[in-house]
């Protein structure tokens, strides 16, 4: 927001009346004894009730693959054919043949990767990371706080670089990982990213594909979290990364991770792990150190759940069904609760994603962290104000991350005009300073 719309000397009467009247109301919702929490995007009951009929299979005597093997047994440590040709190319957009299937967490095999990058390097040649003096990643932000926890935990220095309409700010990437050898990986949520809902261009693709990089062992971990969590008609494609970075000369360049934990029941998905012929043997045959082989089970359950249900991509219909409403209840009570300041600025801003989990609120510039701290004591939880920052520091404290997809409909609209009360309040708060 433009910086004269915080340039405040001193509290006029106009705005002294506006606090008088925002804190009257405030204390009127603080007296309802509020207790709705929004602070993860996790399925609500409804998405998760779409899947009822998951919880009985396979079923006794339904064990065997389509090759007839035991899934009840150990062994098969890429995964079932038949489940990674049901999940490959909708979630990550790759051949069965370039994907494996491990456990349930997406973020568990970054973890994973990570590990197996500081220990043994990322391919042929290469040395682990823990020999560098120093290991940087980019992080786009606002981002997803657990790719950020991720790195603190593995002690990576964080460079954040802006997260615009079409993707990460390029021409700021491309200057990075030419100049800096330390740099070795990107986070990229490129379909609905998490929170804004930004969808990657093409162009942005290609250039992440192609850019020269001072590390010869840069990779970029690519998270396809949201990649069949639609909320409109739309259906944008799975960027093929993996193919134009072969196609670039790099061809290792990028590690592809993906779930179905939205998708049917957290904890009881499956995981995905994708990448160029190379890069899945390096990662099979550190795998094969620590598993004799995933659940194949489970995978079987994912297969007969789809074939009975009409398939991923109808299942994933209902379940759009459901979050529509929900996301459109977010935009349509910001519309009415939030109007333009008197001094003409936007009071608020927010993302209208045609998919994933959550909607990017902006507000008034050093108003963020305290508009989160009065919904808490109004009774409505959100993700700490500084979340989708390295560090959880929000430069510019004035971003919030809404996540609508876990209440009912009336209490998502009531704790949606709480928080546009409490940031009106905050803003007033700090123009009468």
């Amino acid at each position: 927001m433009p910086s004269s719309a915080h340039a405040v000397a001193a509290a006029t009467p106009a705005s002294i009346a506006d606090l008088e009247q925002l804190s009257q109301r405030y204390a009127q919702v603080c007296a309802e004894g509020l207790h709705i929490n929004m602070t993860r995007g996790v399925p609500a009951a409804e998405q998760l009730a779409l899947a009822e009929t998951f919880l009985a299979l396979p079923g006794a005597g339904d064990w065997r693959a389509r090759d007839g093997s035991d899934t009840r047994n150990y062994g098969g440590l890429q995964g079932l054919p038949e489940a990674r040709e049901l999940l490959a190319g909708p979630l990550l957009g790759l051949p069965a043949e370039q994907v494996a299937i491990g456990e349930n967490s997406s973020l568990a095999l970054m973890h994973e990767a990570l590990g197996y990058a500081m220990l043994h390097g990322v391919g042929s040649g290469q040395q682990p990371w823990t020999k560098a003096a120093q290991i940087k990643f980019i992080c786009p932000v606002p981002g997803y706080d657990r790719h950020f926890s991720l790195c603190e935990a593995f002690g990576i220095e964080m460079l954040p670089v802006p997260l615009l309409a079409d993707g990460p700010d390029m021409d700021a990437v491309e200057a990075l990982v030419a100049g800096d050898a330390a740099i070795k990986g990107m986070w990229c949520v490129p379909k609905y990213s998490n929170p804004s809902g930004v969808i990657y261009s093409d162009q942005v693709v290609a250039r992440l594909a192609r850019m020269p990089t001072a590390a010869a062992d840069f990779r970029l971990f690519w998270d396809n979290a949201y990649a069949v969590h639609h909320l409109t008609a739309a259906r944008p494609a799975n960027q093929d990364i993996s193919g134009l970075a072969a196609a670039a000369g790099h061809a290792e360049r990028v590690l592809m991770f993906a779930s179905t934990s939205k998708v049917l029941f957290p904890g009881a998905g499956l995981a995905l792990f994708g990448g160029s012929p190379a890069t899945l043997a390096w990662w099979l045959g550190h795998r094969a150190l620590r598993t004799i082989g995933p659940d194949k089970l489970n995978q079987l359950r994912h297969v007969r759940f789809f074939e009975g249900c009409g398939g991923l991509e109808q299942h994933m219909q209902a379940q759009q069904e459901v979050l529509a409403a929900k996301f459109a209840c977010v935009d349509q009570v910001f519309r009415e609760q939030f109007a333009s300041a008197p001094d003409g600025a936007p009071a608020a801003r927010w993302s209208q994603p045609q998919g994933g989990y959550f909607v990017s609120l902006q507000v008034r510039e050093g108003c963020a962290r305290r508009t989160v701290e009065l919904a808490r004591e109004a009774g409505v939880a959100l993700t700490p104000a500084g979340a989708p920052f390295p560090y959880g520091l929000d430069p510019h404290d004035s971003l919030i991350r809404i996540s609508p997809t876990c209440v009912g409909l009336a209490d998502l609209a009531k704790a949606c005009a709480v928080v546009a009360l409490c940031a009106q309040l905050a803003a007033a708060q700090l123009q009468a300073q």
